[in-house]
């Protein structure tokens, strides 16, 4: 009897361990499919994370919505002008293209991102000088044709999003086929290289329309990013990444931690978790450009330029020199089975 009270006090006293509240739900997994058709899969907290986020852009749309009544519909298509231009703009102009600057900052709506992109990124612009059957055309004296970017495009397809309820169908894989290949004749110096089948693939989704997302490739390619990002040295891509990796060491020289970190890494899961670890939280869209845009600082696009093309040099030798030792490689294998 004592000893059994004994037990039944000393279980009395000693705290029962059992997983918080917080414990428990980051162990419950969730999945739902976003805006665009892709699964989401995280935790409970992530999940009400995203739907703060889906409040604010609900929220940020009523203020684009309230701006259309004010101004007018499409009053966002007339602020994109060049900087030669700027001195003679009405100041209502100038206004409007403030406003929305700081509106871009803030997210645009999903509806109105195929207008707004289409307009203001210069691929409306680039449509218009050639004539209306250009994309028609071109997708029509195509077909049939095999070229090596054909056949990879083709290799590509099925794993371009894999599981996607539309670009994974044979419908979505015919339309992604026609914008890669329409491409591929457009600039045969880029032709296909792997990696513009998820560009392409996600402007499908964004812009709903063929047409509209080769001209959203086509301005890409052609005007937005740096030259050579997509040719077969991809040369273009080195020369960004050193920038990128110069521009992070003066504006964010904590993060560049997170290199040092990665280079130790032995696996691929070691590299998919350092990087999800780094932008685990980065959900919020308001946040996010607060710190680009107050803390770092914004860097204008001449500035970017002159890194770039102080870059380059240094990115052609490198290639330069890999190309040599490659190629010394080579002839000392053909001379070995000689």
């Amino acid at each position: 009897m004592y000893g059994t009270q004994s037990q039944r006090d000393l279980s009395l006293e000693l705290p029962i361990s059992r997983p918080s509240i917080h414990a428990r739900r980051a162990k419950i997994t969730v999945k739902f499919q976003d805006l665009y058709g892709f699964t989401v899969e995280g935790n409970v907290d992530d999940a009400n994370i995203l739907n703060e986020v889906r409040e604010k852009v609900r929220q940020q749309g009523r203020a684009w919505w309230a701006l259309e009544a004010s101004k007018g519909a499409n009053w966002y298509l007339q602020t994109h002008v060049s900087s030669a231009l700027k001195s003679s703009l009405k100041f209502s102009n100038l206004v409007n293209a403030i406003t929305l600057k700081k509106l871009i900052r803030k997210g645009i709506p999903p509806v109105l991102r195929p207008k707004v992109w289409f307009s203001l990124s210069g691929a409306a612009k680039k449509k218009s000088t050639v004539p209306d059957s250009y994309y028609n055309d071109l997708i029509i004296a195509v077909e049939g044709k095999v070229t090596p970017a054909t056949k990879q495009i083709d290799h590509d397809l099925p794993r371009t999003f894999p599981g996607h309820p539309w670009l994974d169908t044979p419908e979505g894989h015919a339309s992604l086929r026609r914008v890669l290949v329409g491409y591929s004749f457009r600039d045969s110096d880029v032709g296909y290289c792997q990696g513009l089948n998820y560009v392409a693939a996600l402007l499908l989704l964004v812009m709903k329309t063929e047409e509209d997302a080769f001209w959203m490739l086509a301005v890409l390619l052609e005007n937005v990013l740096v030259n050579d990002c997509y040719s077969n040295n991809l040369s273009g891509c080195h020369v960004e990444q050193r920038v990128f990796k110069d521009l992070l060491k003066k504006k964010c020289p904590s993060h560049v931690m997170k290199e040092e970190e990665l280079l130790m890494t032995q696996y691929v899961g070691d590299v998919i978790n350092v990087v999800q670890n780094t932008s685990h939280h980065l959900f919020d869209p308001d946040d996010l450009l607060t710190v680009a845009f107050d803390k770092i600082g914004f860097m204008t696009s001449t500035n970017i330029s002159k890194e770039r093309k102080k870059q380059e040099p240094a990115v052609m030798a490198e290639l330069d020199q890999r190309l040599r030792r490659l190629n010394s490689s080579n002839t000392n294998v053909d001379s070995g089975l000689t």
